[in-house]
């Protein structure tokens, strides 16, 4: 995978996305969900209030984020997906929103047009991961933020990724340190490149980047999910081991 260039990366992940992007046409949100068996925004009020407030969304897929943010009084909205089909399902589900929206198909490492210090919040639900260049997407992220503008994103958590279930007991798979790309031939039946990455590694680039930390939330909502199929990738079982999902709020400084 090291001879893979991130342009190159970046077609692998457009062309699979495009495919596949039909399966996460996910519908109207009445809650925000940040991810599997994560706290939903309902209960942590990581975003406050949204009155007014010019929001970008990274990885928008079919904009039904962006539809609960304005439902919930976004002035402004900005989506930018990768994926070309993603970006027409998100115009779908916005045409008739009366607030203003400009939704870019672009990788989230170069975003062209972005203007800076201009947003209030950007919000990232389980995209951020798959930029090739954490450290110059989280950069572009911080330059569009006017200042005190917040930053919450939401992403797999590393150490879930280390689990595999063998004859119903969880057993790690690699080292939780090791970072870097890897080629998926068939994930949901198309090739993919997915990064490793520490939690350390997400921190450590914010804080490099001129964001502050507030809040890294790593807690799970297993309750009475069933518990009696381990081998499934989100599982309640892998849930009551290590969290699924993490969570960090923070603003620039």
């Amino acid at each position: 995978m090291t001879a893979t260039t991130k342009t190159e990366m970046l077609t692998i992940n457009k062309t699979g996305w495009n495919t596949v992007a039909s399966q996460f046409f996910e519908g109207r949100k009445e809650t925000l969900s940040y991810g599997p068996y994560a706290p939903t925004e309902e209960e942590l009020n990581l975003l406050g209030d949204l009155q007014g407030a010019r929001i970008l969304e990274i990885g928008c897929g079919s904009g039904h984020t962006l539809e609960y943010l304005a439902r919930h009084g976004a002035e402004e909205l900005w989506g930018v997906d990768l994926s070309g089909a993603q970006i027409e399902s998100a115009r779908e589900v916005l045409k008739d929103l009366t607030v203003p929206v400009t939704l870019l198909e672009a990788p989230m490492e170069d975003i062209p047009g972005l203007p800076e210090a201009y947003f209030d919040k950007v919000v990232s639900l389980y995209a951020l991961g798959w930029t090739v260049d954490l450290q110059k997407t989280v950069q572009g992220i911080c330059r569009s933020l006017k200042k005190g503008g917040q930053f919450v994103f939401s992403w797999e958590h590393p150490v879930h990724t280390t689990l595999d279930c063998s004859e119903q007991k969880f057993v790690m798979n690699r080292r939780y340190t090791q970072e870097g790309p890897s080629l998926q031939d068939s994930w949901r039946g198309v090739p993919i490149v997915m990064h490793r990455r520490k939690l350390s590694t997400f921190v450590n680039e914010l804080i490099r980047a001129g964001f502050v930390l507030d809040q890294i939330i790593e807690e799970t909502r297993v309750g009475d999910h069933d518990i009696s199929q381990p081998e499934q990738w989100y599982s309640a079982a892998r849930a009551n081991i290590v969290p699924s999902t993490f969570i960090i709020c923070c603003h620039k400084s």
